[in-house]
């Protein structure tokens, strides 16, 4: 399964198990998080360690859902960056947008 869904308390965090996240996963993956909002999903982690590589396309489908989600009210924080996708992070300023954090753990004590 490429993306591994995991509640820890009030807090809905989603794994991204993918060596590339890129094109072909990206519309899933949004819809994945739309469809988490809808459930009534206000506070998201999404998990990157188990990622060697995020491209621009899978970016966007986290600022989309980003954008949706602020307006509901909730927050998407991410974690678990490996270089190259720390990189990207930062060569995109996508790590100025999102709250970033070393562990899942510290994520979600974020929301407390």
């Amino acid at each position: 399964m490429n993306f591994v869904e995991q509640k820890i308390g009030n807090v809905l965090v989603v794994g991204v198990n993918l060596a590339r996240a890129t094109l072909q996963e990206a519309e899933s993956f949004k819809q994945l998080l739309f469809n988490a909002m809808e459930r009534g999903e206000r506070k998201i982690v999404v998990d990157f360690s188990q990622c060697d590589f995020v491209d621009s396309t899978f970016l966007g489908s986290l600022v989309v859902s980003l954008k949706r989600m602020t307006q509901a009210g909730g927050d998407i924080r991410l974690v678990g960056f490996r270089p190259a996708v720390r990189s990207m992070m930062e060569l995109t300023r996508m790590h100025k947008v999102f709250d970033c954090y070393e562990t899942v753990q510290d994520a979600v004590k974020s929301f407390e």
